[in-house]
């Protein structure tokens, strides 16, 4: 186990220096440089062709969606698209990319000198200064059996070329200052943004669990801002907000343990550890000297025309930033309330209920109420709960039309969630409509008043309040079912009779 510092001797002591590296991958048919299927899953080697497994003589050809993609990107992070780049064969050995070599982009990327603003949890805007986004092929996975799935110790390693060659933008921040205390939150609110953008304008699924977006964390420390930057360390590929933030956190905590023990840092890879939120060692990390980088000879440089990049930034839509602001006023939801939002996963799933049908109110209180505890006390994604917008759009309509009470919606939901059905035949199977027929509620009042004589007489005198008790009777004896509304109408009509 590393030796820590406490975190806020660690925020005292030093200045923290990030810099993170994000690889979305792109949701385009095919692959980057051939027409092997970009699908996720499959048998192991299925979806391969002789250039994604680099047989000899195979030869690249450039998916054009993959460029238009990764402009699209590049224009939604703020950057200057070139007027032209090249491929380039990065070199170092894959044992998950047959042919030995990355093709992905040195010098020459297609996106550069951009920015993104970040909202933090309590609503400051941090911006973080992007270097470059350069388009590439992804690895395949290595599956080692034995030694606890890592490769220490594992028998053997087994080897899936599906994701061989789907394509890559990666996204490369320029080193990111002044974050201080706020550097874990930084580094996971900057994550979450590019997600929210990828998705918004439609090149990515994002989905971190599968791996669509994952990014490699790089931390520092020195003395002072005014201090030249230290020795980073990079922890790969991780895949969650998060671990992302946990994983900075550990690093700086480490790292001014290092320091203070008198020793240096190491300018390594490092690995994350999800079961004990930890980082392990990995190897000593390569410049890009090492990689020695050459122009690739099969593949001539992409030149876009400016009429095709402004073509493209004519048609991005709306970006998250500006959907928020928009929705704000809209629904008339606070900057807090807002943020809640969002920092819960929840806006794109309310946007979809309302789209749906439902009210905004409606849908932010089941997803913000219910169904968000519902996912945190089974341990999932607000988005992963078995209720879709369409459910919660049905829901509110019956809840809107009187059919149900909160409380019979809350039952319906439960019932949802338990895979009985749509929130329509819930209702039907259990029996929850709102029983507002006059000639059941005016058997029930009946029944009710029998049974307190006396509170006619009360109403009379001035007591309205007395009218709550035959309220709460029709509703026990209807096991909820009344509509509480008209039956305090019909015994306020009772009473006002000679």
């Amino acid at each position: 186990m590393d030796e820590l510092l406490e975190y806020e001797d660690a925020v005292n002591s030093y200045d923290p220096v990030l810099g993170l590296e994000v690889h979305v991958e792109l949701a385009t048919k095919t692959k980057m440089f051939d027409a092997a299927p970009n699908d996720f899953g499959g048998e192991p080697n299925e979806y391969t062709t002789p250039v994604s497994l680099g047989l000899p003589g195979a030869l690249p050809v450039v998916n054009k969606k993959a460029i238009e993609y990764a402009i699209r990107l590049g224009l939604a992070l703020n950057c200057k698209i070139a007027k032209s780049c090249q491929f380039a064969r990065k070199n170092y050995f894959y044992p998950d990319l047959s042919k030995n070599v990355q093709t992905s982009q040195s010098d020459e990327p297609i996106a550069y000198d951009g920015y993104v603003d970040v909202e933090l949890s309590d609503g400051e805007i941090f911006r973080v200064p992007i270097e470059r986004a350069h388009v590439e092929e992804d690895a395949g996975k290595n599956t080692h059996i034995g030694g606890e799935g890592r490769l220490q110790g594992a028998s053997y390693s087994l080897v899936d070329y599906n994701r061989a060659g789907v394509p890559l933008v990666e996204i490369v921040t320029r080193p990111i200052e002044g974050a201080g205390e706020r550097a874990p939150e930084v580094a996971a609110a900057y994550v979450r943004t590019i997600r929210d953008i990828v998705r918004a304008i439609g090149v990515s699924e994002a989905r971190m669990e599968r791996g669509n977006v994952r990014a490699d964390v790089n931390v520092s420390l020195r003395k002072t801002p005014q201090s030249p930057l230290g020795t980073r360390t990079e922890t790969k590929n991780v895949n969650s907000f998060r671990a992302i933030e946990r994983a900075v956190e550990y690093e700086m905590r480490r790292q001014a343990a290092v320091l203070e023990a008198g020793q240096s840092v190491l300018q390594e890879t490092r690995h994350w550890q999800e079961a004990d939120s930890t980082t392990s060692s990995g190897r000593p990390k390569s410049d890009a000297d090492d990689y020695r980088y050459f122009p690739e000879p099969d593949l001539v440089p992409i030149v876009p025309s400016r009429e095709w990049v402004e073509e493209i930034r004519q048609s991005l839509p709306e970006l998250p930033a500006e959907k928020r602001r928009r929705l704000k006023g809209e629904w008339g939801v606070s900057d807090m309330e807002m943020r809640d939002i969002v920092n819960a996963d929840a806006l794109d799933l309310i946007v979809d209920s309302v789209n749906a049908g439902a009210t905004p109110a409606g849908a932010r209180k089941w997803w913000m109420g219910e169904l968000a505890r519902y996912a945190k006390d089974n341990e999932l994604e607000l988005a992963d709960v078995p209720v879709t917008p369409d459910d919660i759009a049905e829901l509110d309509k019956l809840v809107e039309d009187g059919k149900l009470t909160d409380k019979l919606a809350r039952q319906t939901l439960d019932g949802v969630l338990a895979g009985e059905g749509t929130p329509g035949e819930v209702v039907k199977a259990r029996g929850l409509e709102v029983v507002s027929d006059d000639a059941a509620l005016n058997a029930a009042v009946d029944e009710a008043l029998a049974a307190n004589p006396d509170i006619l007489d009360k109403i009379r005198d001035g007591k309205v309040q007395a009218a709550g008790a035959i309220v709460g009777a029709v509703m026990k004896a209807t096991r909820g079912q009344a509509d509480a509304a008209r039956v305090r109408e019909l015994v306020m009509e009772r009473a006002n009779q000679a």
